[in-house]
């Protein structure tokens, strides 16, 4: 009978400890040690494992790259969040909210797989008849493998014998291996089966999508050295409730980080949309003041999204609330604005927010930001045909930023006819179609927006 010893396992990081204490001596966080039992077998191959494959070495300059032979979803979004598709042998994690759209998306995708590969949908959450009914109500007609089992060896075992192209796993904390006598979703269990299923999809060269859980912050559950195993960590965005889903990659090992898809959920599950700078644009026939387009980039899409602003006498101490752009930037901003233009928003409430729920992380927005607020301050009614881009220093210049040409492109194709830019991103030749008004010190912008606008 093999020996057990006791640890104390952070849910956190999945540091191990001696002995209990309050703190994580690794990642500093409270009261997140939780003990388990190891049983000293584990640190032999699993048994599941060894008739697989032995690694062998090789040289570097003698392997082929697998990027080129890349196996598509069917929807083109996802495929560019992914860097152009699946990568055989890779393993790709897949976070958000509950009810937001994961199992619908991935049932999607291996339903246009499966036309040409074989794939294997594995549900520890749900029974046959309720992934049937979704496949139903989506219209899928493709004959996709299905078993509903959380028993690790057992799940490897059918994909030995049946030899799947892509493996779908919803989701990895329902998952329980023979490795470790935790409760399911416990670190270790998610730990220690991840490690066994990432370690079969490296040796036989097959693709694993996995689903997970996340917490109320919003990071997936369970031990952060999860997201450190995997080759891409997709996280959905937006309401539960609402019509849009946005799809980013905080990791991709084959691809750009922080590329984004645009899905919006309809009754025959999630629908890929073309053009996402249509929904983040409030289309409004009368435009108000507080209200301008910017440029902003998400990996290697320009996106056209509406910053709005709300400047409102305060009553009691000010507020400053910034939805979708960083709150401690927006103090950076108003400090800028009343230093080196003279407009101060002491008295006032400041109420900051990017319309279609999208997160703008980018300091080109310092600008447009600007630009709202004084237009909101005074009144003064932006025209829906004018955008923005630039980032503001302390001194009150306005700093050039990258791919300017190519947001200046993307705008004028969406007809936008006045851009206010940085003076270092002056074009060389003239937009047809498109005034490109330049500034290199905030005051100029604003100066041009109060004699214009």
């Amino acid at each position: 009978m093999a020996k057990t010893k006791i640890e104390f396992v952070c849910r956190e990081c999945g540091s191990s400890h001696h002995q209990w204490a309050g703190q994580c001596l690794d990642c500093k966080e409270w009261n997140t040690l939780e003990e388990v039992v190891i049983s000293q077998a584990t640190s032999s191959k699993p048994e599941s494992l060894k008739d697989l494959p032995s690694s062998k070495v090789q040289n570097l300059s003698e392997i082929k790259s697998q990027n080129s032979n890349r196996l598509s979803t069917g929807l083109s979004e996802l495929d560019r969040t992914l860097g152009g598709g699946l990568v055989d042998g890779s393993v790709v994690l897949i976070g958000g909210d509950p009810g937001i759209g994961k199992s619908t998306l991935i049932l999607q995708a291996i339903a246009a797989i499966n036309a040409s590969s074989t794939t294997l949908y594995v549900s520890g959450e749900e029974s046959a008849e309720q992934v049937s009914d979704r496949a139903i109500r989506l219209g899928i007609k493709e004959d996709i493998l299905f078993i509903g089992e959380t028993h690790l060896e057992k799940i490897i075992k059918i994909s030995k014998d049946t030899r799947p192209k892509v493996i779908v796993i919803d989701s990895i904390q329902t998952m329980v291996t023979d490795l470790s006598n935790s409760a399911p979703g416990s670190v270790t269990q998610v730990r220690d089966c991840a490690a066994q299923l990432t370690q079969y999809a490296k040796q036989t060269n097959t693709i694993l999508l996995m689903i997970g859980h996340v917490t109320k912050g919003g990071a997936l559950a369970g031990p952060r050295i999860l997201e450190h195993m995997v080759d891409a960590v997709l996280y959905f965005e937006g309401d539960a409730g609402g019509r849009y889903r946005i799809i980013r990659a905080v990791k991709n090992r084959f691809g750009a980080v922080n590329e984004i898809s645009v899905f919006a959920m309809g009754e025959k599950g999630l629908q890929q949309v073309s053009n996402p700078s249509s929904i983040f644009l409030s289309n409004q026939e009368n435009p108000s003041s507080g209200s301008m387009v910017m440029v902003t980039r998400e990996a290697t899409r320009p996106l056209l999204v509406e910053i709005q602003a709300l400047v409102d006498q305060a009553n009691g101490t000010p507020k400053r609330v910034s939805v979708g752009l960083d709150q401690n930037r927006l103090s950076l901003q108003l400090a800028i604005l009343h230093k080196h233009s003279g407009i101060a928003t002491f008295d006032q409430d400041v109420f900051i927010n990017v319309v279609g729920g999208i997160k703008v992380s980018e300091t080109a927005s310092d600008l447009v930001v600007m630009l709202a607020i004084v237009s909101s301050l005074r009144d003064k009614v932006i025209p829906s045909k004018w955008i923005a881009f630039g980032e503001v220093g302390l001194t009150g210049e306005v700093r050039p930023v990258y791919n300017s040409m190519e947001r200046l492109s993307e705008a004028q194709k969406q007809g936008f006819e006045v851009a206010i830019i940085p003076k270092g991103n002056a074009p060389k030749k003239p937009i047809k179609g498109m005034k490109v008004v330049t500034a290199g010190y905030l005051y100029q912008a604003i100066q041009y927006l109060l004699e214009n606008s």
